[in-house]
């Protein structure tokens, strides 16, 4: 069976077979076996997956074995902290301070991000710099956003946060490269993710975000934790409304 994923990412990024077995070193007539739905060695999988920016399970799901998956995925995780509010304050900057193409930001306010000019101006530099910035905040119109206030007995307090987040994010909005929607969505966890490497903030029902673990992840090749999360922020990225300025 032939592979389609491979064959559509190829097709995505304009990319050709030959021109892929020039990148990972084989011959053109390797990359059309692949594609015709030959698996190929794990090293040339690994390679594929580079030059194509993607997940190597996602081309070859069934190319690994349960427990290397299981293996791939803890490899995946850094660190676990207890509580956001053990998260070090350093370990935000130093996220997103390395980020070289891209910073991804999924949460309901996340006030304790742009409380702080310094990381607005970190996200600033890093948008001059030609780094694409997206923004996903919560809609405090949305009923999703009402329910999560109340559920964690603040009232209407969680709409507020986001009201005064859009207000200083609004700067840096301006800059070519940054982009901010909101979405309604029930939010299960927030993202913090810069390049390869993410914060991920699970949620508790009826518990603020602050008293919530936190996984540091890395990308790893055959891992797919991290690849689960940034295709979770993709779905709620597609579905947000960008944000209308007033």
């Amino acid at each position: 069976m032939a592979n389609e994923r491979l064959r559509a990412t190829l097709l995505q990024q304009g990319m050709t077979p030959d021109q892929l077995a020039e990148r990972v070193q084989v011959d053109g007539k390797t990359v059309e076996r692949w594609v015709g739905g030959r698996v190929p060695y794990r090293r040339h999988r690994f390679a594929v997956a580079a030059a194509l920016n993607v997940n190597e399970t996602y081309l070859w799901p069934q190319a690994l074995s349960t427990a290397q998956l299981a293996d791939a995925a803890e490899s995946e995780i850094l660190t676990v902290y207890p509580h956001r509010w053990t998260v070090p304050r350093d370990v935000y900057g130093q996220l997103f301070g390395e980020a070289d193409t891209e910073i991804d930001v999924l949460v309901f306010s996340g006030t304790f991000l742009v409380d702080d000019p310094g990381m607005l101006a970190l996200f600033a530099a890093k948008a001059r710099a030609g780094v694409r910035i997206r923004l996903l905040l919560g809609d405090p119109a949305s009923p999703e956003v009402l329910q999560r206030s109340q559920e964690e007995g603040v009232d209407d307090a969680l709409i507020a946060r986001i009201r005064n987040a859009l207000a200083l994010y609004r700067p840096l909005t301006a800059l070519d490269g940054v982009e901010l929607r909101l979405h309604g969505t029930p939010l299960y966890n927030s993202i913090y993710r810069a390049d390869d490497e993410m914060l991920v903030n699970t949620h508790v029902y009826g518990a603020s975000a602050t008293v919530a673990p936190v996984l540091h992840l890395r990308r790893v090749a055959g891992g797919d934790m991290v690849s689960t999360y940034l295709e979770s922020f993709e779905r709620v990225w597609s579905d947000a409304t960008p944000w209308e300025q007033n």
